[in-house]
């Protein structure tokens, strides 16, 4: 005669399934509030992020002008998407292709020696010598890397429109097994 036997979770492994919708969900907005900081000042001087995009040189000046004003928009839409939750998962990866295209942009600066302003939130051109902080921005970066690698190992996150696509509740506090 075998008995099967249910193995319980562990009360660590149980707390994790209680908090990670919780802290997804900071993870997200946190996400959000960045982007909406970098897309208003974008959004309110659209020559300052045309100036910014073409400080550092990197794409031909035919697509600067359509990228400077482009991008904000695209960081209010990508923010939006997340303070609904929905596609989480899809909004990491493209947070983290944005974060990708930043990194290297400001690598290519600070390998190439120019002095910019990166422009991230708002701002941007060329400034004067010595004065760009290169190491603090490719910190910052890690930091808005690590948001982006947490948010697509750990999608689920309470209060989103995803949760609710699925049929779940919008605070649910646990994964279904």
């Amino acid at each position: 005669m075998s008995e099967t036997a249910t193995v319980e979770p562990s009360s660590t492994t149980a707390r994790w399934r209680r908090v990670q919708p919780w802290i997804s969900l900071l993870v997200r907005l946190s996400m959000a509030g960045i982007l909406i900081a970098a897309a208003i000042p974008k959004m309110l001087d659209s020559d300052e992020s045309v100036r910014a995009v073409r400080a550092y040189r990197l794409l031909p000046e035919a697509v600067v002008p359509f990228v400077g004003t482009a991008l904000p928009y695209l960081e209010l839409v990508l923010a939006f998407v997340l303070i609904v939750g929905v596609f989480t998962r899809w909004a990491a990866i493209a947070w983290l292709v944005m974060m990708a295209a930043f990194v290297f942009g400001v690598a290519w600066a600070w390998a190439k020696g120019y002095s910019i302003d990166c422009g991230c939130f708002g701002g941007g051109g060329d400034i004067a010598e010595g004065t760009t902080d290169y190491p603090g921005h490719m910190l910052e970066r890690a930091g808005f890397v690590a948001l982006g690698v947490f948010l697509l190992v750990f999608p689920r996150t309470t209060l989103s429109l995803d949760a609710w696509m699925r049929g779940e509740s919008l605070v649910a506090t646990s994964r279904p097994e």
